[in-house]
C-alpha cells in the first residue's frame, strides 16, 4: 500500500469515526429527551440508532485492524490506529448507555410523574459537552481540548454522588416513590458512565497526538513540561 493510498485510509476510518461519534451523541441527546416527555416513540429511535452503532462499530474495528496487519505503521500513525480501536468501544458503550436509559423511560410508561431531587436534564447537558468537546480535540488533534475533559469529569461524579445519596434518601423515607427514584437513581449512574467514556476518549487523544498515557496520572493529565518536550509530530 502507497503511502498516498494508506493516508487517504486513515482518513475513511477518521470519517467513519465521526459518523459512529454522531449517532452516539445523538442516541444519549434523544434518550434524555424521551425521559423528559416521557415518549416511547423517541425510545424506538434509541433503540435503532444501536443497531447502526453497533453495526458501525464492527465495520470500523475490522478496518482498523486491516490497515494494522496490511501497513504495519510506526509512530504517530500506530498510536492513531490504536487509539481509533479503543474510542470506537467507548463510544458504542455511550450508545449502551443511551438504550440503557430508553429502557428506563420504557419502565416509567404506568409510573406517575413525580418531581425528585435530581436534575436529570442538567446532568446529561454536561456529560454529552464532554462527549462533544472529546470528539472536538479528536477532530482537531488538540491535546489542550482533551485536557478540558479531563477536568470535567468530577463535576459529573459529584453530581452523581448527589443523586445517589438525595434518591437513596426518598427510597427510605418515601417508599410509594421508591420505583421513581430508582429509575432515575440508574439513568443518573448512566449518565456519569458516558462521562467516562468521554473521559477515555479525551485520553485516547492526549496519547494518539502526544504519545503520553495520562490514565491514573494526575501530574500528566494537567499537561506536559514544555521544556522537556522532545519534537513535535504532526496529526492524521
Amino acid at each position: 500500500m502507497t503511502r498516498i493510498r494508506f493516508q487517504r485510509s486513515l482518513d475513511e476510518l477518521k470519517e467513519n469515526l465521526l459518523v459512529m461519534a454522531g449517532l452516539a451523541e445523538q442516541a444519549i441527546q434523544r434518550a434524555i429527551e424521551a425521559y423528559r416527555v416521557r415518549d416511547l416513540s423517541i425510545c424506538d429511535l434509541v433503540s435503532r440508532s444501536e443497531i447502526a452503532i453497533n453495526r458501525l462499530e464492527r465495520d470500523i474495528d475490522q478496518t482498523a485492524l486491516d490497515l494494522l496487519a496490511m501497513e504495519q505503521p510506526m509512530a504517530i500513525d500506530l498510536r492513531f490506529i490504536l487509539s481509533v480501536i479503543k474510542i470506537n468501544a467507548d463510544l458504542e458503550r455511550v450508545g449502551d448507555a443511551a438504550k440503557n436509559i430508553s429502557d428506563r423511560v420504557r419502565s416509567m410508561e404506568q409510573m406517575a410523574v413525580v418531581d425528585l431531587p435530581v436534575d436529570i436534564p442538567r446532568m446529561a447537558s454536561l456529560a454529552a459537552d464532554m462527549v462533544r468537546k472529546s470528539l472536538q480535540s479528536f477532530i482537531e488533534a488538540d491535546p489542550e481540548m482533551a485536557r478540558a475533559v479531563l477536568t470535567m469529569d468530577d463535576a459529573v461524579d459529584a453530581m452523581n454522588r448527589a443523586a445517589y445519596k438525595s434518591l437513596t434518601k426518598v427510597m427510605e423515607e418515601e417508599s410509594h416513590l421508591a420505583p421513581q427514584a430508582l429509575n432515575a437513581l440508574m439513568i443518573a449512574r448512566a449518565l456519569e458512565r458516558v462521562a467516562d467514556h468521554a473521559t477515555n476518549i479525551a485520553e485516547d487523544v492526549i496519547f494518539w497526538v502526544q504519545g503520553a498515557d495520562v490514565r491514573h496520572h494526575k501530574s500528566l493529565k494537567k499537561g506536559p513540561d514544555p521544556h522537556a518536550m522532545g519534537e513535535t509530530e504532526g496529526a492524521v
